[in-house]
């Protein structure tokens, strides 16, 4: 049954009132009524807390007579890569903002910018680089939010590979993923001057960490959050225990200058021109945002989310790709979902200047400037700070995650 603000109200301060009563069979007189008097008082600011917000919710309730359908295109399965819009979905979060969201699993055959492009879903989750890509190609589609900061992207091999520079690529198999994760791969081997056509082994690695294991490959594409992980979660059949960090060497593309833009909530153009669609996605990114807030603050809560809505990975597992994301995206220093110019460039500049094997650039021209905007993530983040919320993450630091074998 639904607590409303007044039943919370009196039941804060009756506790109070047993509280202050406690207080003054164990002490003198005036502390007694000192103690009793900033007991009431506190609970009084509590309960006016929370009568607030009741309110605020009863009042968004009471304007939407009809919850708005909206469906949100991810890019993979459910896992804690999407763990903010999970949360705003069984958190209540969408539902506060009057939206009824539908979130649609991806998968490898399913590109979301075209998804949305096409009319599928109402917003798409996807890369900035695969986005553009695609947007010239005809996709009008718009990022309305830039939820992750960094690049989650790395190459990992074994220590003793001699690989820790996109220099050392050279002469070795190299394992990626293609369908447009490889980007970043091939900006640090054109950076480092080699000819990925030549110069090294290209193989199309699955969508796990075996060809590496087996050293079948010499170095793997893998994402923080998810593919390392892997190779953390494994057995050494030399020692019996999981393998260690120093048992690997790791490229980690952001050190290297050609990191991109990842995760991004893209709308579509032609609709942001219709005044309701322009309200149902100020709606959708505030309470998209506010699940991620929530994620920042409770991880493992998130993490428990996500394995509720169907996710097969295990919890440990779970639990580090919760906390790698966070790493992603906080802090925010311009706010949550707001691009700095400086990295959209970068985006842009290593987009338009790297090449793949067929010669072609991913982006041949720097896109338009209806390709991003801030204002939504600008007035969702005034919106949660006028909640109390913090929007850029000041004083964040992630928690420590214990891998289990097979990330259980």
């Amino acid at each position: 049954m639904r607590v409303t603000a007044r039943s919370r109200f009196t039941r804060v301060v009756g506790i109070a009132a047993v509280a202050a009563l406690a207080l003054s069979a164990c002490s003198s007189d005036s502390d007694s009524t000192d103690a009793a008097t900033e007991t009431a008082a506190a609970a009084e600011e509590t309960a006016a807390e929370e009568t607030a917000t009741e309110t605020a919710t009863d009042e968004t309730a009471a304007a939407c007579t009809e919850l708005t359908p909206v469906s949100l295109q991810l890019q993979w399965f459910v896992q804690a890569q999407f763990g903010g819009y999970y949360a705003a979905k069984d958190l209540g979060f969408y539902e506060e903002q009057c939206l009824d969201v539908t979130i649609l699993e991806g998968g490898v055959d399913i590109v979301p910018q075209t998804v949305l492009a096409q009319g599928g879903a109402d917003f798409a989750i996807a890369w900035v680089p695969k986005a553009l890509s695609s947007r010239e190609q005809g996709a009008l589609i718009t990022n309305v939010a830039q939820v992750y900061q960094r690049s989650g992207t790395l190459q990992v091999s074994w220590a003793d590979s001699g690989i820790t520079t996109p220099e050392d690529l050279a002469g070795k198999k190299v394992g990626n993923w293609g369908f447009g994760n490889e980007y970043e791969l091939f900006a640090g081997i054109s950076g480092a001057g080699l000819d990925a056509s030549g110069d090294l082994e290209l193989v199309q690695q699955q969508f796990d960490m075996q060809a590496l294991l087996s050293r079948d490959i010499d170095a793997a594409q893998a994402m923080t959050y998810n593919e390392y992980a892997q190779v953390l979660e494994a057995v050494n059949p030399e020692t019996g225990e999981l393998y260690q960090p120093e048992d690997f060497n790791v490229i980690n593309w952001n050190d290297f200058g050609v990191a991109m833009y990842q995760d991004a909530i893209w709308a579509s153009q032609e609709r942001l021109s219709d005044p309701a669609y322009q309200d149902t996605t100020q709606r959708f990114v505030t309470a998209s945002l506010k699940g991620w807030i929530h994620c920042r603050d409770n991880a493992q809560q998130c993490a428990d989310i996500i394995t509720a809505n169907g996710s097969k990975l295990g919890a440990s597992h779970q639990l580090w790709m919760m906390n790698e994301v966070n790493k992603l995206i906080w802090p925010s220093p311009s706010g949550i979902g707001v691009i700095d110019p400086v990295l959209w460039d970068q985006t842009v500049a290593v987009a338009t200047g790297t090449k793949n094997l067929d010669g072609i650039a991913i982006v041949s021209a720097a896109p338009d400037a209806e390709s991003y905007t801030n204002q939504y993530a600008e007035a969702a983040d005034a919106a949660l700070t006028a909640e109390g919320l913090n929007v850029t993450g000041d004083g964040y630091a992630p928690i420590e995650v214990t891998l289990n074998e097979g990330g259980n």
